[in-house]
């Protein structure tokens, strides 16, 4: 099978992604700045947001399809961080280098937040309108790649992630939290948990993209679940693993009144 580059591979989704095309017996080039992973076809780089032509020139000799799941993702941070357009300009590079190189085709991962999200229920036919340096910046690079990478001879799909959770997940997350929070026997303090919303497992969410990235469909498609449920719903389903709703206290911490009180995906058919 032909080669495969992922960057993001040791990330809570690039890694997910890397166990499914393995599993599809891919050979796989990884990107990480891990230096401790050693083993397999790994690239080291300290930023690869950053890298130089003739860096990207030897990491992509002989690949023919890119996974491209980097990007600056540290909760509570990523959202309004300056750092979004340095990936966003990042990407552009490894792209234009994907196109001198002779990558066959370029799989990028996006986000539910590039929507208006203020319409609750999102298709890949929804209206862009982000919200937040995060959003704009994942749109701006899936309008300049979709506009760009056909003219120059590569086949391009875009996976727009919505509320994803599972194994690896940074524990500052809700998921996390609980788990820890709850296995302890301690309260959870959480915001009303009315917020609806769209939850997938990552390794679906892995599985969904690995599937995609070795067919050779075009365009944007929708990460998700499709399901509607409240964060206090997903709360509670998390406690009764424990017998512990009594350590659930909502509304001890504001509801954020930047944030969308729907936010529903339709899956993507992959």
């Amino acid at each position: 099978m032909s080669l495969t580059l992922v960057t993001g591979a040791t990330g809570f989704v690039g890694k997910q992604i890397v166990a499914s095309l393995a599993k599809a017996g891919c050979e796989l080039r990884i990107v990480t700045r891990q230096r401790d992973i050693v083993a397999g076809d790994v690239v080291h780089t300290p930023d690869l947001f950053n890298e130089s032509p003739d860096f990207w020139r030897a990491a992509l000799d002989g690949v023919e399809r890119i996974v491209h799941a980097a990007w600056y993702a540290e909760p509570g941070r990523y959202v309004t961080s300056p750092l979004n357009l340095t990936c966003m300009a990042g990407t552009v590079k490894l792209a234009e280098a994907a196109a001198e190189a002779g990558v066959k085709r370029f799989v990028g991962v996006g986000t539910c937040f590039e929507y208006d999200l203020t319409l609750g229920h999102l298709t890949t036919s929804t209206p862009l309108l982000p919200r937040s340096p995060y959003g704009a910046a994942k749109a701006g690079t899936y309008m300049a790649l979709a506009e760009t990478l056909p003219r120059m001879g590569l086949s391009f799909a875009w996976c727009r992630l919505f509320y994803l959770y599972g194994d690896g997940e940074d524990q500052r997350r809700l998921v996390p939290y609980l788990h820890d929070r709850l296995s302890r026997g301690e309260i959870a303090e959480l915001t009303s948990g009315k917020q609806i919303r769209d939850f997938l497992d990552v390794a679906e969410a892995g599985r969904r993209i690995a599937r995609l990235s070795l067919s050779d469909r075009a365009g944007a498609f929708n990460i998700c679940s499709g399901e509607a449920v409240t964060v206090a719903e997903l709360a509670s389903r998390i406690a009764d693993q424990y017998g512990r709703r009594d350590l659930l206290r909502f509304g001890v911490r504001p509801d954020n009144a930047e944030d969308p009180p729907c936010v529903i995906g339709e899956p993507s058919l992959i």
